[in-house]
């Protein structure tokens, strides 16, 4: 909670340059969460120009994953070292420039560098977003920065397909990345003019968690390789994956011992051990799980079910971001009067409801039967998205918010990494299982089969083919079964994370919205 020397110091109201710098947070995450699935609708076409083939046009995605991973959690490190405004120039920079080179390349391995650029920068512009927030807003309004980001988390997954999907439809692929030109561009003028010039602080290198950093990136960056490709390699049937696994094993055996003998640990994670802190770090991970999850089950089943193309399904995609955006508005006025923890498990249950309310589909559903479900979710996604922010920046001290907003986002990527992992591993297993429990319940002789075989014709060519339809339909009802059963997961996942929120605290109705 702010104490009494921050509200005295604080001004009531914020003047321009503050709110230029939320606004530059807000476009840069909004930039960085576009630019996770922007790419998803036209990787077919960049893996044709590039030269490679579907498993390694997959590192195209993975990549830029693995670099944000890395980066959010080190972004507060990074801000004291530099200052906030120098930190935010450089990555912007880096951003247009990665981007620049993803959308000039013709081979591979230029396109991966270019993500990776792509992801550090990225991870840098999520949590110092919330950092901005926090700093240049007086409590009275942090509520509407927070808005703002909270947005971003929803709206940039969401709009990256749709955007993707128009401009490889109608213009190319490589304007997905040249759209960055512009708004890095109107980005760097806001930062100059919102964000206040600071001094370096070069100490900060000789002082540095060194064990710490190196441990974080080797951490994050190898576990989020195996949950991405675990499932592609056959998880530990793989010697890849195993040394993976051991190096992000070693990697967090750095990370603590940094923890345990650094003077100034790079990031401190005893706040994860905090009562209240710890459960939104928690609540993180599964909503992360679910936002991630969710947008990508719903493609996946219109396009393999239902025919869909990649945009027609984003547009599908889309609707739980309306909801979202019509609540944003009324942000600033719930959270002075309704307490974080029934907003959070009130999401939390909608959330869960959503996804039960779609693990009923048949091969006959379409965009139509997922409507009432995402109009439900758009508002899950605000109670719990936007919420969890403000418990998040309001359960540490100040001078641990950079810390808390990298590992709240963190958090929530590395939820939507294991919800990915979990999702491939359940389509292709829980599928298996289906096509052998259909096929040991239809006899030979029974009079549908016998039907739809005779249907074909009598020569043995028809009987093939009527055997092949047949086959047909026993996999495409197992697959649709499949995504019923991962609905329900999620929705089971979600319902019992619910009473988590007893570990908040709630806010003081009358003090505002505060950090620390």
């Amino acid at each position: 909670m702010t104490g009494p020397s921050e509200a005295s110091s604080t001004p009531q109201r914020a003047d321009l340059t503050a709110w230029l710098a939320v606004g530059a947070g807000t476009i840069g995450a909004l930039m960085a969460t576009l630019d996770i699935s922007i790419v998803n609708a036209s990787l077919p076409q960049i893996q044709g120009e590039v030269g490679a083939s579907e498993s390694e046009g997959t590192w195209i995605s993975t990549a830029y994953l693995v670099a944000e991973i890395i980066m959010i959690p080190l972004a507060g490190w990074f801000e004291r070292l530099l200052s906030l405004r120098i930190f935010l120039l450089v990555v912007t920079v880096g951003f247009v420039l990665s981007s620049m080179l993803c959308g000039t390349s013709t081979t591979l391995v230029s396109m991966i560098t270019g993500r990776i650029g792509q992801g550090f920068a990225g991870g840098a512009m999520i949590p110092t977003a919330l950092t901005i927030v926090a700093k240049r807003l007086p409590p009275n309004q942090r509520p509407i920065g927070i808005a703002l980001f909270g947005l971003t988390a929803v709206l940039g997954p969401v709009l990256g397909p749709i955007i993707g999907g128009w401009l490889t439809e109608n213009v190319s692929w490589h304007y997905a990345f040249f759209l960055n030109l512009p708004v890095g561009i109107g980005l760097v003028g806001l930062l100059l003019l919102g964000l206040p010039s600071e001094r370096m602080h070069w100490r900060e290198v000789a002082q540095a968690d060194w064990l710490g950093i190196i441990g974080m990136a080797i951490g994050l960056g190898c576990l989020t390789v195996v949950l991405e490709e675990g499932q592609r390699e056959r998880w530990f049937e793989s010697n890849f994956i195993i040394l993976l696994s051991l190096a992000s094993l070693l990697g967090f055996g750095l990370l603590t011992a940094g923890q345990l003998v650094s003077r100034k640990p790079v990031i401190d994670l005893r706040i994860i051990f905090q009562r209240s802190f710890g459960g939104v770090f928690l609540m993180s991970l599964v909503v992360g799980g679910a936002l991630y999850g969710i947008l990508y089950l719903i493609p996946q089943f219109l396009s393999k079910i239902a025919g869909y193309n990649a945009e027609q399904a984003g547009y599908v995609a889309l609707l739980s971001g309306i909801p979202t955006l019509l609540m944003m508005p009324l942000f600033p006025f719930l959270v002075r009067r309704l307490d974080v923890r029934i907003a959070i498990g009130f999401g939390l249950f909608l959330y869960g409801i959503s996804c039960l309310l779609n693990a009923g589909l048949s091969p006959e559903s379409s965009g139509i039967d997922f409507l009432f479900a995402q109009i439900l979710r758009g508002f899950a996604q605000f109670f719990t998205l936007v919420f969890l922010n403000q418990a998040a920046t309001s359960s540490v001290s100040q001078d641990k918010v950079e810390d808390a907003s990298g590992l709240f986002n963190a958090a929530r990527n590395l939820g939507g990494s294991m919800a990915l992992a979990m999702i491939s591993t359940l389509q292709e297993r829980r599928t298996t299982l289906h096509v052998d429990r259909i096929s040991e319940a239809l006899s030979g002789n029974s009079v549908r089969v016998q039907e739809l075989i005779a249907g074909f014709g009598a020569r043995v060519e028809d009987v093939q083919r009527g055997m092949q339809a047949l086959g047909q339909a026993i996999r495409l009802q197992a697959t649709v079964i499949t995504f019923s059963d991962q609905f329900f997961v999620l929705g089971v996942i979600l319902l019992v994370t619910i009473p988590l929120v007893v570990l908040l605290r709630p806010l003081p109705k009358d003090a505002g919205v505060s950090v620390g």
